[in-house]
């Protein structure tokens, strides 16, 4: 692109910064038209009160999360709505001549509807996460390898729609923004494992209670969140390091991906709903 003035449409009034610290700006291309990104050089200051509380959070299918606390958060499930909607739009593609403008229409209006769902699952984990930082000084969560998970073509697209990776990375954000500490540690045997006693239960992937023998009955997911928050406690007076975000180091365990699949095959049933 040249050269030369450019009229922005928009409800931002760039005038609000000095034009001296804006660094670069960039013009991106997307379904729905151009936009223009301004990235500048200021101090933003957001202080939150400290809460004293610390909250586990175990991501899931059927739940976007379940927390240390036993509260559950729906899981809006964006593309499973409108994935009907899509289908439409995309045989509209292929009943248009190769071509022609009434192509490139439908075309358009496919990608307009896979951007909307983009833009509502990044929204929705930003809202989320933040909410999370706010009401907590510390924020434990699994270091799972969302990468080679979805490699598994009955969870793909259900993980990818959970957005698990978007949530982790605006934990991350917000806990740095907010100087709260998030902690993310191995998902080493989180669901088996009984929060009160410690014991080994060894459960089936139809079993969603967590029952010991020591008394102790939980929603398996419930389990899972407080025995995460028990790691990140543990983490805190052991000796890992913390990088400059103020997060928690822990080591991959990509060798735990069988584990990580099975505890998901449950919830997801290959997503038939």
């Amino acid at each position: 692109m040249g050269g030369g003035k450019v009229k922005l449409l928009g409800k931002w009034d760039i005038q609000t910064y000095n034009v001296k610290d804006i660094k670069r700006v960039r013009l991106i291309r997307r379904a729905d038209g151009y936009y223009a990104q301004f990235c500048l050089n200021i101090n933003v200051t957001d202080i939150q009160p400290k809460t004293g509380k610390e909250i586990g959070l175990d991501v899931g299918i059927e739940s976007f999360y379940t927390d240390s606390n036993g509260y559950q958060e729906v899981n809006p499930k964006f593309l499973r709505k409108a994935e009907q909607s899509i289908k439409k739009s995309q045989k509209r593609i292929y009943k248009k001549v190769k071509g022609s403008s009434g192509r490139r229409k439908a075309r358009k209006v496919y990608s307009k509807k896979h951007l909307k769902v983009s833009r509502q699952r990044n929204e929705h984990a930003k809202i989320t996460a933040r909410n999370v930082c706010t009401s907590n000084d510390v924020v434990v969560y699994e270091d799972l390898s969302v990468r080679n998970l979805v490699k598994n073509h009955c969870l793909a697209k259900s993980i990818s729609d959970a957005s698990w990776y978007l949530f982790r990375k605006w934990i991350e954000y917000f806990a740095a923004k907010f100087d709260k500490l998030a902690i993310p540690v191995a998902p080493h045997y989180t669901s088996q494992k009984c929060s009160n006693c410690g014991v080994i239960v060894k459960k089936s992937l139809s079993t969603r209670t967590h029952i010991c023998t020591c008394g102790c009955e939980l929603h398996r997911d419930t389990n899972a969140a407080i025995n995460i928050l028990n790691l990140g406690q543990q983490a805190r007076g052991g000796h890992l390091q913390s990088n400059a975000n103020g997060l928690e180091t822990s080591t991959p365990l990509d060798k735990n991906l069988v584990e990580q699949v099975s505890r998901l095959k449950l919830e997801s049933q290959c997503l038939q709903t």
